[in-house]
């Protein structure tokens, strides 16, 4: 069994503009591991070395100026794989995985989808059928894993701020919510709806039409857990504090609390 520790998943919508507020978040809640999404740069330009300095290893794998997904971590980080490494389109960088003391981690960003019915659509439904015959593959749900990131789907209609407003489109669509459900089935717990079984709480608000003062919000951010690992949750905490002020991601972060 992997020790106790705090795991964090944040999409922080480019790690240029949001560098001191990551610097920040680290030394303010201590987590052990850190997975970023969206980071927006290539891997030459990821601020590994300002990361060291602040007491974290970390892997990445970017683009410029879109994806981006990085591990970040206070103990070495083990056995790296980028990709889905099945033979399709990895061009996209949209998940890493890790070894930390233990612990499998995987961190994902998954497609937006668009709207409904397009091509980025369909890439994104078969993004999620992929992501499931990975873990088929290289995992077992009796093992302790996290499956982390920004997944651009509000499971249900308790994590939309107005459900019939969002209902049938991109991120809450029947077809998203299945492809999602699918890939828990395979064995991981919603950490957050499992501890919080009926609260209502977002972890994306647009930046447009005063999203976040209104919390207009949904629930896109999650720890998916398998059984063995979310027997030892603690806790779940969105921090909206780090969503607040002048340049602040449009995500909040999302920490896990692990026994």
């Amino acid at each position: 069994m992997s020790p106790a520790m705090k795991l964090v998943t944040w999409n922080v919508n480019s790690i240029r503009q949001r560098r001191e507020r990551l610097l920040a978040l680290l030394a303010r809640h201590a987590p052990d591991v850190v997975c970023l999404q969206e980071t927006k740069v290539v891997d030459g330009d990821f601020p590994a070395e300002e990361l060291r300095a602040a007491g974290y290893e970390s892997v990445a794998v970017g683009q410029k100026a879109y994806n981006g997904v990085a591990i970040l971590a206070r103990e070495a980080l083990a056995d790296v794989a980028k990709g889905f490494r099945d033979g399709g389109d990895d061009s996209q960088a949209r998940l890493l995985t890790a070894s930390v003391a233990g612990l499998r981690v995987i961190c994902a960003y998954a497609p937006n989808g668009q709207s409904v019915g397009s091509e980025k659509y369909a890439f994104k439904l078969e993004w999620y059928e992929r992501l499931r015959k990975l873990l088929e593959r290289e995992a077992d749900p009796a093992r302790e894993l996290a499956l982390v990131g920004d997944f651009n789907v509000a499971p249900a209609d308790l994590d939309v701020h107005d459900p019939e407003l969002w209902r049938g489109q991109v991120l809450c669509s029947d077809a998203e919510r299945a492809a999602l459900a699918r890939v828990c089935d395979w064995g991981l717990a919603d950490a957050f709806r499992a501890k919080y079984p009926e609260r209502v709480a977002f972890t994306w608000w647009d930046y447009r039409e005063l999203g976040f003062p209104k919390n207009k919000g949904l629930r896109i951010d999650h720890v998916l857990l398998t059984r063995p690992l979310s027997a030892r949750l603690d806790d779940v905490v969105i921090d909206r504090q780090e969503r607040k002020g002048k340049g602040a991601s449009d995500h909040a972060p999302v920490m896990a609390v692990l026994r």
